[in-house]
């Protein structure tokens, strides 16, 4: 979707859903001992990837405008945390739960605009758009971590 003559803010929502899709779909095609699979020394692995965004999403969206506490949310204190895999994560369950943290995070902003204040990180008040450009660069990294992980993953 071309949106180079858009409001800003249609902007950032074209780019973060593109960003969203990327991690999502990494995961497309591969088995669940492929999803779990560690390659580097830290927890990434393409499940705990998708399992941390969906942690991100609830931080910035959730905790961050709802000022609830990440106990009320339900997610980890850490965002190392969020990366750890339960037996019972699977590809269709961390999928489904990352699909449902974007739409919950689109429906929490949608009300918003760009300079409103969101209260409710542990960083203190932050304007809206501060939070779209972290999550860019944020979902980016990860995306770029994921095209990596699912190359090594698929060339063997």
């Amino acid at each position: 979707m071309d949106v180079l003559d858009r409001p800003f803010r249609e902007q950032f929502d074209v780019f973060l859903d593109e960003h969203r899709r990327v991690l999502d779909s990494c995961l497309e095609g591969l088995t669940e001992e492929q999803a779990r699979r560690s390659l580097v020394p830290s927890r990434t692995t393409l499940l705990g990837l998708v399992k941390h965004a969906t942690f991100v999403e609830k931080v910035w969206f959730d905790e961050a405008v709802t000022c609830r506490s990440r106990a009320e949310i339900g997610i980890p204190d850490t965002p190392d945390e969020s990366f750890v895999l339960d037996d019972e994560d699977t590809i269709a369950s961390v999928r489904q739960a990352y699909r449902e943290a974007c739409e919950a995070s689109r429906e929490a902003a949608s009300n918003l605009e760009l300079d409103d204040l969101v209260r409710g990180n542990r960083r203190g008040p932050l304007p809206l758009r501060w939070v779209y450009l972290h999550l860019l660069r944020e979902l980016a990294q990860h995306g770029g971590h994921a095209d990596i992980l699912r190359e090594q993953i698929l060339s063997d």
